[in-house]
């Protein structure tokens, strides 16, 4: 028999199940249940938001609930690592079509509870409403405890590009599963759950990152915002990106393609990428290229990239 749907369900009570027991903090001074989430913040407050749209960014006949939930939250923390700032609280906004059973929402907010003590933010609120398609904004706050914001043009000619995170595992996961397969089981999963490198935001910043950047929408379009923004030039060393054994697996099983296309195209992997001077790359951090003087843009080993297109893009 089939479960209970949202038509079948009051409003209020969804919410109440979603968040009671929810867990607090010092920072938390008002959580759910009121007009608004009241925080307070060590320091300037970082604010990003990140909407994930069914059959865009997720599909049901691939993701599990939880998955979509722990994504909703991953992607949207990730950006605040990317300014070292501490994560504080996330509010979401919930799309959900009447039909939609109730059992989906309840694993959907197991998963946001989960990514969301991984993290450290808390669910300070959110909201829920109908439509067509299940959607989700994650709306993030963030504090930066009196340190500057690591922004995107702060990259200089002599620094050397650096990432902390997995790229172009999603990339891959996405390849399988458009072709309706399920394996590698790892890319699968990397596609369904990004693991932001959480906590590495800051010790960017404390060891005096120039530049940094979440990496969503690919490595060398991602690296094009900062080479932009801060007015250089960035190359790739190929040598130094590491191909993991699923990603050749998949590349082969599709037509024999280049893996490395995953790790230079792919996004959704939600790594870091921060520029350093040399001497000062942090543990945990790999080196994977360098920033020089010129026009703003992105070569790999010193020419322009012939590869599939660059990045992910909406429009």
């Amino acid at each position: 028999m089939a479960g209970r749907t949202m038509a079948e369900t009051h409003e209020f009570d969804l919410i109440g199940s979603i968040t009671a027991g929810l867990p607090t903090g010092p920072a938390a001074r008002v959580g759910p249940g009121d007009d608004c989430a009241v925080f307070a913040a060590d320091g300037d407050v970082a604010v990003s938001t990140d909407t994930m749209v069914e059959n865009v960014h997720f599909r049901r006949t691939w993701s599990a609930p939880e998955d979509v939930g722990r994504k909703a939250v991953a992607a949207a923390v990730a950006d605040l690592e990317a300014m070292g700032a501490r994560p504080i609280g996330v509010v979401l906004a919930l799309t959900l079509p009447a039909e939609l059973e109730v059992s989906w929402v309840e694993g959907f907010n197991a998963g946001v509870r989960q990514e969301c003590a991984l993290s450290g933010a808390l669910l300070l609120g959110g909201d829920i409403t109908r439509g067509r398609d299940i959607t989700a904004t994650a709306t993030v706050f963030g504090e930066l405890q009196g340190r500057g914001p690591v922004t995107r043009a702060g990259a200089r000619p002599g620094d050397v590009v650096a990432v902390c995170g997995r790229l172009g595992w999603a990339a891959a996961g996405l390849t399988v599963l458009n072709r309706g397969f399920r394996s590698p089981r790892a890319v699968v999963v990397a596609h369904r759950v990004p693991e932001p490198p959480y906590g590495q935001g800051i010790v960017a910043q404390q060891a005096g990152a120039s530049a940094m950047i979440d990496c969503s929408d690919g490595l060398l379009a991602d690296l094009g915002h900062i080479a932009e923004a801060s007015g250089v030039a960035i190359d790739v060393d190929t040598s130094k990106l590491d191909i993991a054994e699923p990603q050749s697996v998949v590349a082969a099983a599709v037509g024999g393609g280049d893996p490395l296309t995953f790790i230079l195209t792919g996004g959704d992997d939600h790594a870091l990428l921060a520029t350093f001077d040399p001497g000062h790359v942090p543990e945990g951090w790999r080196v994977i290229g360098a920033v020089a003087a010129g026009d703003p843009t992105v070569t790999v080993d010193g020419a322009a990239w012939e590869g599939d297109a660059v990045g992910w893009r909406h429009f």
